[in-house]
């Protein structure tokens, strides 16, 4: 029974981060950590959560890349530019987690995720700062029907910018897609669905340096993971194809709805435990 559970949540979550590029973790964490709460889980520490979680992250990015590949939508250059910053912050944030106790963690990941759900309800409101092709990078992107986008960045700032998104993704073990993906449509002015397959390409190598790490640090549940790679596996490849068929508006709006119901249970176990 509870590999049945654990290959639902890898298939949900995997669906959901890869549809909208954020890969999962935020759902497969507070997903662990309610299972956590049962006779049959209570083994399962912050730690093993978030090493497990970013393991079967490895799983989701490698999909989700191979099948965006195919339809030619990632930034190679660029999400090289930002795993600079990303990969050695993911490391540290995999180093830091050893730090946090049980209430700790979930009093800080309940306001992160209540955080995200937040960019993610004003990041359709808001417009790209004014770009300057002098400043940096500069990019361009035509999409299947046919319109032309540009784009670009300071590569400094997004070296700067995604070490701290991959610092929070190895520490709570979310992938990092759920900062980057508004960071690079609004900082950086992403067509959405290259800065959706661009995370996804970016999260597979950052997953791979902070599981690296938690491993060593004993970290990772592998009966778990095994049970929440094939879900994840099969997910992502159907995120993939929802992203190529649907507006996301409805499914991001069921997200923020759970981040915000999930984030308010962490705090509130955090304050109170």
């Amino acid at each position: 029974m509870e590999w049945i559970v654990l290959v639902i949540v890898g298939l949900i979550a995997s669906s959901l981060g890869s549809l909208i590029g954020m890969g999962g973790g935020i759902i497969v964490v507070p997903a662990l950590l309610y299972l956590a709460t049962l006779p049959e889980f209570s083994h399962l520490t912050p730690q093993v959560v978030v090493g497990t979680s970013l393991f079967t992250m490895i799983f989701t990015g490698l999909s989700s890349t191979l099948a965006y590949m195919k339809i030619k939508t990632v930034d190679y250059k660029s999400g090289l530019i930002f795993l600079i910053g990303s990969g050695p912050g993911s490391i540290l944030g995999a180093w830091i987690t050893e730090k946090l106790d049980l209430h700790s963690f979930n009093l800080y990941f309940g306001l992160f995720i209540i955080f995200v759900s937040f960019v993610l309800l004003v990041k359709d409101k808001l417009k790209p700062l004014p770009f300057r092709k002098d400043k940096g990078v500069v990019r361009q992107f035509t999409d299947n029907i046919g319109r032309n986008f540009e784009y670009g960045f300071n590569p400094i700032m997004a070296v700067l910018i995604s070490f701290v998104v991959g610092f929070l993704s190895g520490i709570f073990g979310i992938g990092g897609g759920s900062l980057m993906v508004p960071t690079m449509i609004i900082l950086f002015f992403f067509p959405p669905h290259v800065a959706v397959a661009t995370s996804m390409f970016m999260i597979l190598p950052t997953a791979i340096l902070s599981s690296i790490t938690h491993i060593a640090l004993g970290n990772v549940n592998w009966l778990y993971a095994l049970a929440l790679v094939p879900g994840a596996w099969m997910g992502a490849k159907v995120g993939v194809f929802l992203n190529t068929k649907l507006k996301s508006k409805t499914i991001v709006w069921i997200i923020r709805v759970i981040l915000i119901i999930v984030g308010i249970r962490l705090i509130y176990q955090g304050i109170t435990g």
